[in-house]
């Protein structure tokens, strides 16, 4: 019965862990939505940028942590609104290369604005020790997470 009772406490925090990040996206997408993005659309943008752009279309899938297929949508459609170009890699034929427009560019500055916001919004009223904490715990999630997949028991 201890046991049981043990095991939906810790539901439940994976689930606080879930509805958190849930709501988190939900905000960032509210406030981005006027610029014309989904969610996967600013997401990869933003991740194109703190890779330092030009970068292969698998490194940034992988980056993700999505499949290559399911980012290539997205690609065409920040393609099409010229916010990203893609080339051949010059060492690959195989693979292609991904960069910002300035277009692209200038839309990240604005992206930037507003998820800077979001994330003063949703950390308002936590403190710095609090947050550094939270950090590492959810760093160490992570990490405990990523050895039982490679080494499961």
């Amino acid at each position: 019965m201890v046991d049981d009772l043990n095991m939906l406490k810790n539901l439940s925090l994976a689930e606080q862990l879930a509805r958190a990040a849930r709501l988190w996206k939900s905000v960032a997408n509210q406030e981005l939505t006027p610029l014309g993005l989904t969610q996967s659309r600013w997401v990869a943008l933003w991740k194109l940028q703190r890779l330092g752009d030009k970068i292969s279309q698998k490194v940034l899938a992988d980056a993700l942590e999505i499949e290559l297929g399911s980012l290539m949508r997205t690609l065409k459609l920040l393609e099409e609104q010229n916010l990203i170009e893609r080339h051949c890699c010059p060492h690959d034929k195989r693979a292609r290369i991904v960069h910002l427009t300035d277009s692209g560019r200038e839309l990240l500055k604005q992206i930037e604005e507003k998820v800077l916001h979001v994330r003063r919004c949703m950390l308002i009223n936590i403190d710095e020790a609090e947050l550094s904490q939270l950090s590492k715990t959810l760093e160490k999630i992570a990490h405990n997470a990523q050895e039982n997949l490679h080494h499961p028991e």
